[in-house]
């Protein structure tokens, strides 16, 4: 008999915990629903807010990189604020003091366990400051080379010539060297071309000159000077070096082409004035006790002519 009783005071007791949990919950409804709307309408405006920061500082600045980059920090900012304001609002105030203390007491342990996402972060707001390129310039960081397309959060995006994306981290962009081809719009071309021994040196090399002049893209002025220069005494010919300025704001096209057509009307010009360009001269050297090399020479003849 006291067992049954005792039973039924448990189950009374359930059921009153769980009516007592479930008059809680509608009574904090309205704050949940509350804070519910907080969250909507905080990630709508952060949303807007972004956006409308990064118009405001592209228009200032004149920067898409640093303007993306700071819109996008101002709109996640804005979220957590709307969050913590959200949990306030539901009665759920201890929940986010709880959250702020536990990020303070967890940082050290963030900071290591999430050690290269907090650099490229960190190297990622000085980039967006202070930073060796802008949005198309063509660039060198280590071994990538492309032209820069975003700068983000944690990486920096290029796109190589040959169409890869590469997501280069931000740290490495500050650390590493980078070079940049677009900074100042010009760009030194070389090549080399070689001559008989027997030819004119100074009149190739003003050959070249004129060769360069008549290509309109090549760039001449008292910064940017084209000269050629005897390079090399090789086998068979002297190899003049062509040095000679272009323009690489469209480096990715426009200066290959304008190298082309250099070598080209160079090529052409050597040869309208009389200047021959010999190939490599091949030497056999016979080994071994080997006094007579059988070589022989033959014409082959049209077969429908007699002999």
């Amino acid at each position: 008999m006291l067992f049954q009783q005792n039973k039924t005071e448990k189950d009374t007791t359930i059921v009153e915990a769980f009516q007592n949990a479930a008059d809680n919950v509608i009574d904090q409804l309205p704050q949940l629903a509350m804070g519910l709307l907080i969250i909507v309408l905080g990630v709508l405006i952060a949303g807007w807010i972004g956006k409308f920061a990064r118009r405001k500082i592209s228009a200032k600045t004149e920067d898409p990189l640093m303007s993306r980059f700071l819109g996008t920090a101002i709109r996640y900012t804005f979220i957590i604020i709307a969050i913590m304001l959200a949990l306030r609002a539901a009665g759920l105030g201890g929940i986010a003091a709880g959250i702020l203390t536990a990020a303070g007491a967890s940082a050290v342990v963030l900071g290591f366990a999430f050690k290269d996402i907090g650099e490229n972060f960190i190297a990622g707001v000085i980039l967006a400051f202070n930073r060796p390129f802008n949005v198309d310039d063509t660039v060198m960081v280590g071994d990538n080379f492309g032209k820069v397309k975003a700068l983000d959060l944690r990486y920096t995006k290029l796109k190589t010539f040959d169409g890869k994306d590469v997501y280069i981290p931000n740290s490495d962009v500050l650390t590493e060297p980078v070079t940049n081809y677009t900074e100042d719009g010009f760009f030194r071309w070389d090549f080399i071309i070689g001559i008989a021994y027997e030819d004119n040196i100074e009149g190739a090399k003003e050959t070249v000159l004129k060769a360069l002049a008549q290509e309109p893209n090549v760039i001449n002025d008292e910064l940017h000077e084209n000269f050629v220069i005897e390079d090399e005494l090789a086998t068979s010919t002297v190899n003049l070096k062509v040095f000679f300025w272009v323009d690489t704001k469209d480096f990715r096209k426009q200066a290959l082409i304008t190298k082309g057509n250099v070598v080209r009307k160079v090529k052409e010009a050597l040869e309208d004035a009389g200047y021959y360009m010999p190939a490599d001269i091949q030497e056999i050297k016979l080994y071994g006790g080997v006094k007579e090399f059988p070589l022989s020479f033959r014409q082959q003849a049209d077969t429908n002519i007699e002999n």
